[in-house]
């Protein structure tokens, strides 16, 4: 078992159907399940049939999640929509005959609103960097990009400076599945990112050669966790007294949006949703606030 799943990780990577993140996802929850088996006495994958499979959903049912809580349907729906998709590969290219997951309904999973800055909150976080500072420039492009354009923060560390083009003011991103998108950036974004690419990218730059856009002090390239951890110490700087994750200059990036006029299929185009429904789920939190803001203004809903 264990060697059929490294041959379907190494087909997942040679296919570039997911990110990194994505594809160890796939191993923990495949492992998770040949462990399941193991202690069920089954050794060979071709031996698991529906019984087995429910089996299994109950086990997951009864474990607790990462917050000490059950586990989510949505966690239960990934875990098995990864032993899905590892049992059609099996079935293409292995020989084994059955799928028992083929027929299993997902659960239902409830979508959950994101989480957004309400635009003062953007205002306050943006212009509390010290722009006398290095890193203090660096950092207010960083985010500044981040929030004119809707970035994911695995996009916005993979950036290179040729997907700039500062005469049309526009970003070339690479997002999730290699799909390309461009999207516009405004004036304060732009002058931003001029003056940190003037003045301290070349400081830091003195022993790497690259084409990345955000560094540490090291020359070395920005990572995921290191966008977080300066994302984390602003806020502490500013006093916004609020949990913070890169991902939500993305939700605000939408949220603010549609707040104010943009179309839908547009704000799609911008954040590179294949789908539209994904793109709807920003419109559930602009209807959120305006029933808020009634049922706190109208005298006859209090």
């Amino acid at each position: 078992m264990e060697e059929y799943l490294e041959r379907f990780l190494t087909y997942i990577d040679s296919t570039h159907t997911g990110s990194k993140h994505t594809n160890d996802a796939y191993k923990r929850d495949i492992i998770e399940f040949i462990n399941f088996l193991h202690c069920e006495g089954i050794s060979n994958l071709n031996d698991v049939d529906r019984i087995v499979v429910m089996n299994y959903i109950s086990e997951l049912r009864n474990k607790k999640g990462i917050d000490g809580g059950m586990i989510k349907n949505s966690s239960i729906a990934r875990k098995l929509s990864s032993l899905r998709s590892l049992y059609k590969y099996l079935n293409e290219y292995i020989g084994i005959q059955n799928n028992p997951f083929l027929y299993f309904k997902l659960p239902k999973q409830q979508r959950k609103i994101p989480e957004f800055l309400f635009y003062d909150e953007i205002d306050l976080f943006l212009s509390s960097f010290d722009l006398q500072k290095d890193a203090g420039i660096r950092d207010r492009a960083l985010f500044e990009l981040m929030y004119a354009c809707g970035l994911r923060v695995s996009e916005v560390v993979n950036l290179k400076l040729q997907d700039i083009d500062f005469q049309d003011q526009i970003v070339r991103i690479l997002g999730k599945g290699e799909k390309e998108r461009i999207v516009p950036f405004y004036d304060i974004a732009k002058e931003m990112l001029v003056k940190y690419i003037r003045e301290t990218r070349p400081k830091w730059m003195e022993k790497e050669k690259h084409d990345f856009v955000f560094i540490n002090q090291r020359g070395k390239p920005l990572t995921s966790r290191g966008v977080q951890y300066r994302m984390q110490e602003a806020c502490k700087n500013c006093d916004l007294h609020i949990h913070v994750h890169p991902h939500m200059f993305r939700h605000s990036f939408a949220t603010h949006l549609l707040d104010n006029g943009a179309d839908l299929r547009v704000v799609q185009e911008l954040l590179g949703h294949s789908s539209l429904s994904t793109t709807q789920i920003y419109v559930h939190v602009t209807q959120e606030r305006l029933k808020k803001a009634y049922e706190q203004a109208h005298p006859r809903a209090k």
